[in-house]
C-alpha cells in the first residue's frame, strides 16, 4: 500500500481551497484544524473532551450501535446469510455515550459503541460556530462520528468528503472507483449503514474466498490520522475507517457536486438491474449503444436537432424538468 499523499498547495482553514475540495483524489492535510477548540480539550484528555461536548449538547437523543466484544468492532452482518447485523440499534444521550465510552476506555477487550452520521446541528447547536469548515457556498451535511475502537467496512459516498479527526486517532484505507471488482462488495439491502460494503475483513483478508482482493490491496492508499488532520475523500472513491483509541471523534461535510434535484446514480442502477441486466445479449448491446449515446457521449450536438420545447429529459436538466421526469417514472412505475 501508499501513503495517501500530503496536500501540496496552500492551506487557509478560513476558507478551504477549491483546488483540495474539488480534487480528483483524496489528500490528507496534517495539522490544518489543529486550532479547533474541540481538537484542544481533545488533546487534554478523554474527561476534557466530554466536558467540552456536553456543554454544546442540547439533550437530543441520538442513535448508537454497540457490538459485542467478540466482533472485535467490526460492524458487519452478524453471518453468512447476510440477512442479519452483529450490532444492536439503540436510542440514548450523548451524556450516556460519552460515560459508557470513558467507563470502558481502560477495557483491554469491550464492548464497541458507536455513534455515526449525525447531524451536528441537530445535537451540538453551538459547535459549527467555535468548529468551522469554511466551505464556501457548498451546501453541506456536517455530521459526527463517536466511538471507541470500531472498524467500518469499506464503502463508498456519493457526496464528497472532508473528514476531520477532533478526537483520538482513525486509520482509512481507500481505493479508487475502478477496485469495485476487486473488494467483493455485499447487496444493495440489506446494508449496515444504508451503502453497499466490502464483505472482506481487512484484519484477516480471505484470499482463498476472495482472491481479486489481493490486486485491491495493492491499489489502496492508507492514512493513519491524528487530532487536527483532515482527508479529503472524493466522490465514489472506496473507504474502510478504523478508531484506534479508546475514544474517537470524527467531523465530517459532505457535499455533492450537483443541484439536489439530480438523484442519486444509484437509482438508475437499481432501475437498470430491474430493467436491462436480464435482457438478451443482443438487447444488452442494443441498450449499451443507446446509453453511450444519451450519457456517456452526450453534448450539445445530441439534442441540437430537436427545438427547445420538445427536448425535455433529453436537453440540460432544470429542477421543472427534473420533477416532471420524476414523476413520470413513478407512474411508469407503478403500472
Amino acid at each position: 500500500m501508499r501513503n495517501v499523499p500530503v496536500w501540496p498547495g496552500p492551506f487557509d482553514p478560513a476558507a478551504l481551497p477549491d483546488a483540495l475540495l474539488t480534487a480528483a483524489r483524496p489528500y490528507v492535510v496534517r495539522g490544518g484544524f489543529a486550532h479547533w477548540p474541540v481538537v484542544q480539550a481533545a488533546r487534554q484528555s478523554d474527561t476534557a473532551l466530554a466536558h467540552y461536548l456536553m456543554r454544546q449538547y442540547n439533550g437530543v437523543h441520538v442513535g448508537l450501535f454497540q457490538l459485542a466484544p467478540e466482533a472485535r468492532g467490526r460492524v458487519f452482518y452478524a453471518d453468512e446469510t447476510l440477512q442479519g447485523f452483529n450490532f444492536s440499534r439503540h436510542t440514548t444521550t450523548l451524556d450516556q455515550v460519552l460515560s459508557g465510552l470513558l467507563h470502558l476506555a481502560a477495557t483491554p477487550a469491550p464492548p464497541a459503541l458507536y455513534v455515526g452520521s449525525t447531524t451536528v446541528d441537530a445535537v451540538l447547536p453551538g459547535f459549527l460556530e467555535a468548529n468551522a469548515m469554511a466551505l464556501g457556498a457548498r451546501d453541506a451535511l456536517v455530521s459526527l462520528w463517536l466511538g471507541n475502537r470500531t472498524r467500518i467496512a469499506a464503502h463508498y459516498d456519493l457526496p464528497d468528503n472532508l473528514a476531520v479527526v477532533a478526537a483520538g486517532r482513525r486509520r482509512f484505507t481507500l481505493f479508487p472507483p475502478e477496485q469495485l471488482h476487486n473488494l467483493y462488495m455485499g447487496p444493495l439491502d440489506p446494508t449496515p449503514a444504508g451503502q453497499p460494503i466490502s464483505l472482506v475483513d481487512f484484519a484477516r483478508p480471505d484470499l482463498e474466498r476472495f482472491p481479486r482482493f489481493a490486486q485491491a490491496w495493492e491499489a489502496a492508499e492508507v492514512v493513519e490520522m491524528d487530532p487536527g488532520d483532515a482527508l479529503f475523500i472524493p466522490s465514489m472513491w472506496f473507504h474502510h475507517v478504523e478508531g484506534l483509541a479508546p475514544i474517537n471523534l470524527l467531523i465530517n461535510a459532505w457535499w455533492r457536486s450537483t443541484p439536489d434535484y439530480i438523484d442519486s446514480p444509484l437509482s438508475a442502477l437499481r432501475l437498470a438491474l430491474l430493467t436491462l441486466r436480464d435482457l438478451p445479449e443482443r438487447d444488452r448491446r442494443i441498450w449499451q449503444h443507446h446509453f453511450q449515446h444519451f450519457i456517456w457521449d452526450a453534448d450539445d450536438s445530441t439534442w441540437a436537432h430537436l427545438p427547445a420545447a420538445a427536448r425535455g429529459l433529453l436537453g440540460p436538466i432544470d429542477e421543472t424538468v427534473a420533477r416532471q421526469a420524476r414523476t413520470q417514472l413513478l407512474n411508469q412505475l407503478k403500472r
